[in-house]
């Protein structure tokens, strides 16, 4: 027991520091993305450092649900990793220790984090986006620093726009300034100074210019079309001052707008809004659709209605009953009268009447048309809220179940890969975190949009990579060789039908010595099961004669694999000569295999059917008839090798 509480603290003390590590590392630059987002709102306003800070460390919780899946991931991965690079993993599964019992400690360990990670996203998240958003906003409506360029017009300060031929840095002085004061449209006031200087007011609430030397031109009215001159004053000044509004000020938005926003409302407020809307919305649409039935004959006569409630709130029984008769008398005779043709009306009308009656109809058609596509707007909006409130409740619970899934797709994976470092586990982490990102994100828009519904465009990602973390923590826990690039390249080469060269090295120490005479009996019968498939063979070399016997007459791939297993018992037993030249000889005989295109069809009722697809069964033989004539050119070659090889031991291949 000691033991296991021993390992549970050693396996603690390995993956904490490692996620701490990480989750700063990732924070830092998912914060950098923000940055960089944002940087055009964020340069040149002048912002105090407690502002910045500020911003950036409500912005750093923000991006915790970015981050803490991407760290726990990276972090289990370097964790085993590291174990299994150092065999210390293969040291506790030799002690009898299984890999789920060494995950234990973290299994727990991940479900607190995914628990605090459900209370960050219901009582923290909401209180932190709502200040980021407010202040990142707030940071947008702030004026920007006056920074006038030389020879450059400058028109951020709002209703003027000011041109400067030069500026020197060290006294502030401006020279040969050009004013344009455009407060009052086309009536605009021109001031020219030879220099000036410019400053703000302690408030920082207008711009101070101080001009020297220069004159103004206003207009004293607007000029209009007909105007040929137009009335100015011109004003020469060798001192004068102006104020200009400009607050550049940092003034706060209040956040009680964002509050009622979905990012700003935890589990709680969530239902209750989307409740509140969902009944807003079955009411609005219950009165449009009673407005729909009300309007359905736009163009039929309809009889008048009077208003049914008296000015002091009481119903007109009497009136109410007259208009349900009304309305009764016109139903009855819509359903009585006989449709009306509206060619033959247009044509007994005179074409003026024709004329205005379509264009009257089409404008009452129009009208009710804006109006309903007015009420679309207004369904499709609140509907649209609806679902962004739901998204939002949605992924109050997916960072829990998201932080979980990712531990068990890393800690699997370290312990298969078995490569500790930054390398091999942060390419790892960043592409099935890409993959995660890409159908999470894609799953929301279309949630988003209504096209799929919001739980299954939310829970995309996660119904994605819940199945691999159990195939892979299924895999490491039987010690599967997932990763074996050797055994894929096997399955390709044989899928394929590539080649491939053997290699028999000489061994130093030679126990047992092999018996010439019976080497030679292997190679006989090695060469002559090789010449009798490759007589068998002989018919697939011509062309008409091998498509038909490709699918109908099928090769016999048991002798083909008790052949290859043949080979390679003689070489094995060869691999023991002392003899190099024998041993190098070895290495010149092919490796044999048997690939799935020397018998597509090992039914004859299955070869009939491909003949019958002619025109899409002659690739594969093409493929094929490639294939088997390279296994016969192998054979022939195993069978020369053999000799080459019997001739070396002193012997004559009968």
């Amino acid at each position: 027991m000691k033991v296991i509480k021993r390992l549970h603290l050693f396996m603690l003390q390995t993956f904490l520091p490692l996620f701490a590590m990480t989750f700063l590392i990732v924070l830092f630059i998912v914060l950098m993305q923000f940055l960089w987002k944002y940087i055009d709102s964020l340069v040149g306003k002048g912002l105090g450092m407690d502002v910045l800070g500020e911003l950036f460390f409500y912005a750093a919780l923000s991006m915790v649900p970015m981050a803490l899946p991407l760290a726990i991931l990276l972090a289990s991965l370097m964790t085993f990793g590291n174990l299994g690079e150092k065999f210390e993993l293969t040291a506790m599964k030799a002690s009898g220790i299984s890999l789920l019992r060494v995950m234990a400690p973290l299994i727990v360990l991940v479900c607190i984090i995914s628990v605090g990670a459900f209370f960050f996203q219901n009582d923290v998240l909401p209180k932190a986006q709502v200040k980021m958003w407010t202040l990142l906003f707030s940071v947008r409506q702030k004026s920007p620093e006056v920074e006038i360029p030389e020879n450059v017009f400058y028109d951020q300060i709002p209703g003027y726009n000011l041109l400067v031929k030069e500026k020197n840095k060290e006294t502030g002085m401006l020279y040969d300034v050009m004013i344009y004061d455009v407060n009052r449209g086309d009536n605009v006031t021109i001031l020219l100074a030879d220099s000036a200087r410019m400053a703000m007011t302690p408030e920082m609430s207008h711009l101070y210019l101080h001009l020297y030397e220069g004159e103004q031109f206003e207009n004293l009215r607007g000029q209009r079309t007909s105007d040929r001159n137009v009335p100015f004053r011109r004003e020469n000044f060798f001192d004068k001052q102006i104020l200009i509004p400009f607050d550049a000020n940092f003034n706060r938005l209040d956040e009680q707008g964002m509050r009622q926003q979905y990012v700003g409302k935890n589990i709680t407020e969530l239902h209750q809004s989307i409740d509140s809307i969902g009944q807003r919305v079955d009411s609005i649409g219950d009165m449009f659709s009673r407005d729909l039935r009300r309007d359905a004959s736009v163009l039929l006569p309809r009889p008048d209605m009077a208003p049914i409630v008296r000015s002091d709130g009481t119903v007109d029984e009497y009136e109410l009953r007259r208009q349900e008769e009304l309305k009764k008398q016109s139903e009855e005779k819509a359903r009585t009268t006989l449709p009306l043709s509206i060619d033959s009306v247009l044509n007994s009308m005179p074409p003026a009447e024709a004329a205005q009656l379509v264009g009257q109809a089409m404008g009452i058609s129009r009208e009710h048309q804006n109006i309903n596509e007015f009420k679309s707007l207004t369904m499709d909006e609140e509907k649209r809220s609806i679902r962004r409130h739901e998204i939002e409740l949605i992924k109050k619970y997916t960072l829990s179940v998201a932080c979980i899934i990712f531990f068990f797709i890393g800690a699997p994976l370290g312990a298969i890969i078995r490569k500790g470092g930054l390398g091999t586990p942060l390419v790892v982490s960043i592409f099935l975190f890409l993959i995660y990102y890409i159908f999470d994100n894609t799953g929301y828009k279309l949630a988003r949009d209504g096209r799929w519904p919001v739980d299954a465009g939310i829970w995309l990602s996660t119904m994605i990579l819940a199945p691999l973390g159990a195939y892979v923590t299924w895999k490491a826990m039987n010690d599967s060789s997932v990763f074996d690039g050797d055994r894929y390249k096997n399955f390709f080469r044989m899928l394929f039908g590539l080649r491939s060269s053997r290699h028999v090295a000489l061994k130093e120490v030679i126990i047992r010595d092999i018996d010439t005479w019976r080497a030679e009996r292997m190679l006989e019968t090695v060469s002559r099961h090789c010449d009798v498939i490759a007589a068998d063979l002989e018919p697939l070399r011509n062309p008409l004669k091998s498509y038909y016997a490709y699918f109908v007459d099928a090769v016999d791939t048991k002798a083909i694999h008790t052949v290859a297993e043949e080979i390679n018992r003689t070489i094995d037993y060869l691999s023991d000569s002392r003899d190099p030249r024998v041993v190098m000889k070895l290495s010149e005989i092919p490796l044999i295999r048997v690939l799935w295109v020397y018998a597509p069809t090992p039914k004859r009722w299955l070869g009939y059917i491909a003949l019958a697809l002619l025109p899409l069964s002659i690739p594969l033989w093409l493929y094929g008839r490639r294939c088997l004539r390279n296994l016969r050119r192998d054979l022939l070659k195993t069978t020369a090798v053999s000799e080459e090889v019997v001739g070396l031991l002193g012997g004559d291949l009968i």
